[in-house]
């Protein structure tokens, strides 16, 4: 029996009836309102927002957590919510700007049945404070979480990155330089775990001078060059490559960095592929668009996999999940 239909049950009036008080209508006589309300609370029910709750006992709304919208993570957001509209859910972008208490909203609204499920893009609040939501309606994960009861469609980035790695040292080049992302997230960790073993199992130098951390964006990109070349940030000299070591390759934390690198690699002359070879992560349209290599990383078969993965509590019934598996797209840029 539905919610609806108990309410309807208990206080002697029509789902219709109780459906206009859920809804606040103006056309129930506050003697009917106040006893329908009388059984609302008798049940500790926490209304849902959409009225097709009443008869579904859901909201159809689906909320998507993140610190900040960027052109890295909109791919997995658009393929997310194409899926669950396919199965009839709506989705609702929380966005924290790394704040804890305005990132908590979403998880209250869960706890309030404001929306179904959760899916967490990014967070900073600390695991257990999330794991403790778990009750309240399904969470599943893209960040990598360290804890079990917190699904993650994230994948392992160690076997992507040491792709890139690999396909590198194939081609004889052994002075790579990378470029990672955020420094404590366990994606950079472990690519930065399949760089160091792969230039173990090799016998070759590691340089650690040439980790970059926090590097997200093309301009980003940009600057990893500028730093590499003994360049200022307030000059833009076009007068050749500075007499020194150089890396004979730079890997990339995604697409956007890797053509930032490309872009300000050609400008002060370092020859791309001849002297300087780039790979990148992620295999996004830019990468294609510029000739970059660049790792396939699985986007939109993780965003199936995350509605999958809340489809039981969702749709009553479990979706199969897909296969995942990170592969090289080798182009003009090695």
């Amino acid at each position: 029996m539905s919610n609806l239909e108990q309410i309807a049950k208990l206080s002697g009036f029509s789902k219709a009836t109780v459906s206009r008080v859920l809804n606040k209508s103006r056309h129930v006589s506050p003697d009917t309102r106040a006893k329908i309300l009388q059984v609302i609370q008798e049940m500790d029910y926490v209304p849902n927002r959409n009225a097709i709750s009443l008869s579904k006992g859901k909201t159809l709304q689906i909320g998507m957590i993140t610190t900040v919208m960027t052109e890295i993570i909109l791919p997995f957001m658009t393929s997310f919510v194409e899926v669950a509209a396919e199965h009839g859910f709506q989705t609702i972008i929380y966005t924290s700007d790394s704040d804890q208490e305005r990132e908590l909203q979403a998880f209250e609204d869960l706890k309030q049945k404001r929306v179904d499920g959760l899916l967490i893009i990014t967070c900073v609040n600390e695991l257990s404070v999330v794991s403790s939501y778990g009750k309240y309606g399904p969470i599943v994960s893209w960040q990598r979480m360290d804890r079990p009861d917190i699904p993650s469609v994230a994948m392992d980035q160690y076997d992507g990155y040491a792709l890139a790695i690999e396909h590198l040292l194939s081609q004889g080049i052994t002075r790579i330089a990378n470029a990672f992302g955020r420094p404590s997230s366990l994606n950079t960790r472990r690519r930065i775990q399949a760089y160091e073993d792969s230039m173990n199992k090799h016998q070759l130098e590691i340089r650690k001078d040439w980790y970059f951390d926090a590097v997200y964006h093309l301009e980003h990109g940009q600057d990893v060059v500028r730093r590499l070349l003994g360049i200022p940030s307030d000059l833009h000299s076009e007068d050749g490559l500075p007499g020194k070591n150089l890396p004979q390759a730079i890997v990339c934390a995604n697409d956007y960095v890797a053509a930032g690198v490309l872009s300000e690699a050609r400008r002060h002359g370092w020859n791309v592929p001849g002297e300087l070879r780039i790979v990148s992560f992620d295999n996004m349209q830019i990468a294609q668009t510029l000739g970059i290599t660049s790792v396939q990383n699985p986007i939109r078969d993780q965003a199936y996999n995350a509605f999958a993965l809340l489809s039981p509590s969702l749709l009553n019934r479990q979706l199969p999940l897909k296969p995942l598996d990170f592969s090289l797209a080798v182009r003009e840029t090695t």
